[in-house]
C-alpha cells in the first residue's frame, strides 16, 4: 500500500511509530503515554506470571501422577504372577506390547493407564479439566503421545482502538505476547489503523488484526478467548463491562480505564449511580472513591456470570483512574462479594468517615456462612462535631493492589527504563503505590483536618508519629501528596488534632462551627509528637508526585469533532491556530480549483 508521507504527521511512542491526519478524524491522545506504558509494564508481568502459574500447575500434576504411579505399583505386587504369566505368553506369540488390566470396578475412562513398549515404560499423566485448571485461569492444551500442558501465548482484545498506537505497541514491546486484536466502530479509525499497521513492519502485520464492529458484540460473540481485554474508552467503560467480562478466559486480565471523573467524583452523583450503581461522595478522598467505585461495578457484572474479580493495580493518574483485574470463575467464591462491599458514612460537618461492610462471615461446625453485616456503625449525629451523615457507595472496600504485583512491576520497569517513554512518571506512581497500607479504604487530608479546625498544620512526619505512638499504622497514598491513609478510628485522629491545637492555639471561632464543637472535648487521647523510626518513607529520594510535562496537558477533543478557537485551553493556542490555519489553505485550494 502506497502511503503520502507529505498528507500525516508521524507519531514515534516507544518501538511504534503512527500516521496521524491533522484533520482530528481518528482519536490520539499524547497525554495518553502514561496510560499505555503503565499497561505495558503490566502486562509484562502478567505473562510473567502466567508461566509461573502454570509451570506450579504442573509441577503439581506431576507429583499428583507421582503418587498414583506409586499406588498402581503397590497393587501390581499383589497381581504379580498373573501379570507375569500373561506378558510371557504375550512374548511367545511374538507380540511387544500388553495394556493394563481394567478392574470393572475402575472407570473405563481413567487416564492412570501405563504402556509397556519394546522401548520402555510408558505413562500417561493425567490431564485435568477446564474446571480443575480454572483456579489459574489458564486453557491447558494436551499435546498427543506426550501428556504434557502447553501454554500458549496470550491473545490480547483492545476493544476501542483508534489508530491502534497501543495495539502496536503491545505487539512490538511485549515479549511472548500473541495475536492482538484491534476493534473499532469507525470506519474512518479502522482505515488509520490497518495503515499503521502496514507502516510498522513485519512483526505488526504478524501480530496485530483490526477489525471494524462494535465492541460488545463482538466480546459477546467470543466468550472466554481472550486472555486480556484493554478497554480505554473516551468517557464511561460501562456500557462494554457486560461483554467484557465474558470474553476473559478464566484467570484473564481486565484493564479498564475510566476518564469521566466528575461523574465518578460526585459532580453528578445521580449519573454516577445509573451507570456504576452507586453514589458517590464529595470528600478529599473522592479520586480514591472514584477507583473504588469502578471495581464495585466490575465486580458486579462479573457475578451475574459466577466470575468474580482479583485486582492486581488501581491507580489514578492525570485526569482519569486505571484498573488492572483479573477474572476467575467461581459459583462458591462469588459468595464473599458482600464482604468487600461497604457503604460509607460522611460527617456534612468535619468529613470524618466511616465504612459500613454490606456483609459479615460467620462459622459454626467447620463451615461458612454469609449473612448481612451488622449497623449501622455510626449515630443519628456525629459524635465528633455533632452533624449529620450522608451515604455514599457501595464500594469495593477489599484491597485494590497485590503487593506482590506491585513489586514485580516495579522491578520490571526499573530493569528496562528506557523502553518507558513516561518512565519518570509511572515509577513514581508505583513506588507511592508500593508504600500504601493495602487495607484501608480512602483516606485523610491534613490539610481538611485543619481546615476544619482553623488551626495551622503539623508537619506530615509530625502527624505521623503521633498516629504511630498511639499504636496505629499509618502511610502515604498515591492518589493524593497530602492524604494519608491509617487504621486509626477517627475519634484518635481528632485527639491528636485536639493535643496539637493545645501547643499551636487557634482564634476563637463560633460555638455552633464543627471545629469549636470538637475542640471544646478534651482529648481521651494524649497524643505523642516525638519522632517515630518508620513515620518517614522507605525511599526518601523518589519523587512520588511530579507536575504535568507541558503546558494543556490533559485529554483532548473528542476524534470527529470540528476543532475550533474555544478548544485553547485543551490544545494550546498554537496547536488550535496551526489546524485552523491548515483548515484554512484547503478551503482556500478547494475554492481556486472551482474558480
Amino acid at each position: 500500500m502506497s502511503i503520502d508521507l507529505s498528507d500525516y504527521k508521524i507519531i514515534k511512542e516507544g518501538e511504534a511509530e503512527i500516521l496521524i491526519n491533522a484533520k482530528n478524524e481518528v482519536f490520539y491522545n499524547k497525554a495518553q503515554v502514561h496510560n499505555r506504558d503503565m499497561s505495558i509494564a503490566v502486562l509484562r508481568t502478567f505473562i510473567s506470571k502466567r508461566e509461573e502459574e502454570h509451570e506450579a500447575m504442573l509441577s503439581k500434576r506431576k507429583k499428583g501422577t507421582k503418587k498414583v504411579s506409586e499406588k498402581d505399583s503397590a497393587e501390581s505386587v499383589v497381581r504379580e504372577v498373573p501379570r507375569e504369566s500373561l506378558l510371557e505368553d504375550y512374548k511367545s506369540n511374538g507380540k511387544s506390547e500388553v495394556q493394563n488390566e481394567i478392574s470393572p470396578e475402575e472407570p473405563s475412562n481413567t487416564t492412570e493407564e501405563s504402556v509397556i513398549t519394546e522401548r520402555g515404560n510408558t505413562v500417561e499423566e493425567p490431564v485435568k479439566t477446564n474446571e480443575e485448571c480454572s483456579s489459574t485461569g489458564e486453557t491447558v492444551k494436551r499435546t498427543e503421545g506426550k501428556g504434557q500442558g502447553q501454554l500458549k501465548p496470550p491473545r490480547v482484545l483492545e476493544a476501542l482502538s483508534a489508530s491502534g498506537l497501543r495495539s502496536l505497541r503491545y505487539a512490538r514491546e511485549v515479549e511472548g505476547i500473541g495475536q492482538v486484536v484491534a476493534l473499532d466502530n469507525d470506519i474512518a479509525s479502522v482505515e488509520a489503523c490497518r495503515r499503521n499497521i502496514k507502516f510498522n513492519g513485519s512483526v505488526a502485520c504478524s501480530k496485530v488484526e483490526s477489525h471494524h464492529a462494535d465492541a460488545c458484540v463482538y466480546m459477546l460473540t467470543h466468550p472466554k478467548e481472550f486472555d486480556v481485554v484493554d478497554l480505554d474508552p473516551y468517557g464511561s467503560p460501562c456500557i462494554f463491562l457486560d461483554s467484557a467480562v465474558q470474553s476473559l478466559a478464566d484467570g484473564g486480565m481486565l484493564m479498564c480505564t475510566a476518564t469521566d471523573m466528575a461523574v465518578l467524583c460526585g459532580g453528578n452523583g445521580e449519573v454516577c449511580y445509573s451507570k456504576y450503581g452507586s453514589y458517590p461522595l464529595r470528600g478529599k478522598y473522592c479520586h480514591e472513591m472514584a477507583l473504588r467505585i469502578l471495581l464495585a461495578s466490575i465486580e458486579s457484572h462479573a457475578n451475574r456470570y459466577k466470575r468474580y474479580i482479583v485486582p492486581v493495580l488501581s491507580v489514578q493518574m492525570n485526569f482519569y483512574v486505571r484498573v488492572f483485574v483479573r477474572i476467575y470463575t467461581s459459583a462458591g467464591e462469588i459468595k464473599k462479594t458482600p464482604l468487600k462491599l461497604s457503604y460509607v458514612y460522611q460527617c456534612a460537618g468535619c468529613d470524618s468517615f466511616h465504612l459500613q461492610p454490606i456483609g459479615r462471615a460467620f462459622s459454626k461446625n467447620n463451615s461458612v456462612r454469609y449473612l448481612p453485616g451488622f449497623g449501622p456503625v455510626v449515630p443519628q449525629e456525629c459524635s465528633d462535631c455533632g452533624k449529620k451523615f450522608i451515604m455514599g457507595g457501595p464500594i469495593w472496600s477489599a484491597p485494590i493492589h497485590d503487593q506482590d504485583w506491585v513489586a514485580s512491576i516495579l522491578a520490571d520497569v526499573k530493569s528496562m527504563k528506557d523502553r518507558y517513554p513516561a518512565y519518570d512518571h509511572i515509577s513514581a506512581v508505583l513506588t507511592a503505590v508500593s508504600e500504601e497500607l493495602p487495607d484501608v479504604p480512602l483516606f485523610l487530608s491534613l490539610h481538611n483536618l485543619c481546615a476544619t479546625l482553623k488551626c495551622t498544620s503539623p508537619s506530615k512526619d509530625d502527624f505521623k508519629s503521633a498516629v504511630i505512638n498511639a499504636g496505629y499504622r499509618i502511610s502515604g497514598t498515591h492518589v493524593n501528596p497530602i492524604g494519608l491513609k491509617s487504621d486509626a478510628p477517627m475519634d484518635v485522629i481528632w485527639d491528636i488534632m485536639r493535643c496539637w491545637v493545645k501547643t499551636h492555639p487557634v482564634k476563637a471561632q463560633q460555638p455552633d462551627q464543627p471545629g469549636s464543637i470538637i475542640l471544646a472535648k478534651e482529648p481521651v487521647l494524649q497524643a505523642n509528637f516525638a519522632k517515630a523510626v518508620a513515620s518517614r518513607s522507605k525511599a526518601q529520594k523518589v519523587i512520588r508526585f511530579l507536575p504535568n510535562p507541558e503546558k494543556h496537558w490533559g485529554p483532548k477533543v473528542r476524534a470527529g469533532r470540528r476543532i475550533t478557537s474555544k478548544h485553547i485551553s485543551l490544545l494550546g493556542e498554537a496547536a488550535v491556530n496551526g489546524v485552523l490555519n491548515q483548515e484554512d489553505d484547503i478551503e482556500g485550494d478547494k475554492m481556486s480549483k472551482e474558480r
